[in-house]
């Protein structure tokens, strides 16, 4: 479903095209109508099928060290106290399974208890950050419409028209957002726009030493990320929420939550 989405994109392309030239043949140029419909045909004229990045984890290679964790906060001037991206560490036993991220792991993970240690039965790190979803809550619920879908599909917020009222953050289902209590406005992971705008990769994908995380054009079958969308067994987290994220999972446990 996920794949024939973005296959459809240009699709739709043609039919607004399509549909916005016919209508416009049909009308005096000088009105507002036309005007605003010949705006779409020249956008759509102009746009071609540019990238559509992705995000993969895997689980089996993540250390659980926090250096994404680090450098994101530094990257992004992330407040003390708050993460945009964190490592959760899960421990299954027969009791039930043990989970922590201490300060979201930005110092790593201190040794288990005796107890959990001697229980456990499989082990493992899970990092998270915004899924940056096709069909995000966050979007649909904005009521200003800063929250917003970037070329690229990115899932932005615009501090500027953002009002802080928390919505998105109630609608996020993976606790991807927290209110920064310097600016007073949504926050959130933004796959480091700024640097892939301009060629480079999110700071935490760049410092990964064993390439758990990874990042690029899923479009691009040349491409690991672009072969791993295409022919992987990845996963999702929550996909009973059918948000259609662009951050999959390779290796996801079925204990995380």
């Amino acid at each position: 479903m996920q794949k024939d989405r973005l296959a459809n994109q240009g699709r739709r392309r043609f039919l607004v095209r399509a549909a916005a030239g016919g209508a416009v043949a049909g009308l005096v140029w000088n009105t507002p109508l036309a005007k605003l419909l010949a705006a779409v045909v020249t956008e759509s004229e102009q746009e071609a099928p540019g990238p559509a990045y992705g995000f993969i984890v895997n689980i089996d290679r993540c250390i659980g060290c926090g250096k994404c964790v680090e450098a994101c906060s530094i990257e992004n001037n992330v407040p003390e106290g708050y993460v945009r991206t964190w490592v959760e560490r899960y421990v299954v036993t027969d009791k039930g399974v043990h989970v922590d991220s201490p300060r979201g792991a930005i110092d790593g993970f201190e040794g288990l208890d005796d107890e959990i240690k001697r229980d456990a039965r499989q082990a493992f790190f899970v990092p998270k950050l915004c899924n940056h979803c096709l069909e995000a809550p966050c979007i649909q619920v904005c009521p200003v419409g800063a929250t917003f879908h970037a070329p690229g599909g990115f899932v932005l917020v615009d501090p500027e028209h953002c009002i802080g009222c928390g919505y998105c953050i109630q609608a996020c289902p993976y606790g991807a957002r927290f209110k920064n209590p310097e600016t007073h406005v949504a926050d959130k992971c933004t796959w480091c726009y700024h640097r892939v705008s301009r060629g480079g990769l999110p700071a935490c994908v760049e410092v990964c030493p064993t390439q758990a995380r990874l990042f690029g054009d899923v479009r691009d079958q040349t491409s690991d990320i672009g072969k791993i969308y295409t022919y992987g067994n990845w996963s999702h987290l929550k996909p009973e929420m059918h948000t259609e994220g662009m951050c999959m999972y390779l290796g996801l446990p079925r204990e995380v939550v």
